[in-house]
């Protein structure tokens, strides 16, 4: 009898962590001091990495759904949207969710904003054309929430998400790594090879249709457009 009890505990014990996502750093940090912290974007660069959130969706018809997830601020969501899309947002953080509604109704668009955990979204499979996932990426600090995160973007989106990550090969990534290999601090932004993403993607029928970076080699932030294959 003990022994049995003892089994049950240890098997609810497993499947409770199991089904609880990990608590890494770019999940629960995000309490209002960090949230409002974090809009303090400095203009020059929230304009050019607005431009390439553009060179992106000049691949994405302005026919589609999009959805934007997490969207922090609401920075791009609402930039979208002022682009013509039909634009909806989702974020973890009640911060921010708070925030990207203020920034809508400032911009004057049209822009639902709801609680979603981008491990498990309660989205039906394919109910919008199209998805985009901006710095978050580089917060997973293992393959199997990357793999995970991408399988379900993928379920979501009908036919398009596109996705921002770090490269490896990019000068702050080397200097990252050499930082750490040399005793120093150990950054907690992990970058990723574009084939370790396409890897991904390509489990779940999604094909690459083009790469961006502002400057290759030199800038770390990379936006990548995938296709569903289907839709072709």
């Amino acid at each position: 009898m003990v022994a049995s009890l003892k089994f049950c505990f240890q098997t609810t014990a497993s499947l409770l962590m199991t089904e609880q996502p990990v608590a890494y750093r770019g999940r629960i940090k995000y309490d209002k001091p960090t949230a409002v912290a974090y809009q303090r974007v400095d203009p020059r660069k929230n304009q050019i990495e607005l431009r390439l959130v553009d060179r992106a969706f000049a691949l994405v018809p302005k026919a589609l759904t999009v959805l934007d997830v997490p969207c922090g601020g609401g920075r791009v969501a609402v930039h979208l949207a002022q682009k013509g899309y039909s634009v909806s947002a989702a974020d973890l953080s009640e911060a921010m969710i708070e925030i990207a509604r203020q920034a809508a109704a400032a911009g004057g668009v049209q822009c639902p904003v709801e609680r979603q955990d981008i491990e498990k979204m309660t989205y039906p499979a394919q109910s919008v054309g199209a998805v985009i996932c901006f710095r978050l990426f580089h917060h997973f600090p293992d393959a199997p929430i990357r793999e995970r995160v991408v399988t379900e973007l993928c379920r979501v989106a009908k036919r398009f998400v596109v996705l921002s990550y770090f490269s490896p090969t990019s000068v702050t990534s080397i200097k990252r790594k050499m930082t750490a290999a040399m005793g120093g601090k150990r950054s907690q932004k992990h970058a990723t090879s574009l084939r370790e993403v396409e890897g991904y993607f390509g489990k779940s029928g999604f094909r690459l249709v083009k790469n961006f970076a502002r400057m290759p080699i030199i800038h770390t932030l990379h936006l990548a457009v995938f296709e569903r294959e289907s839709s072709r």
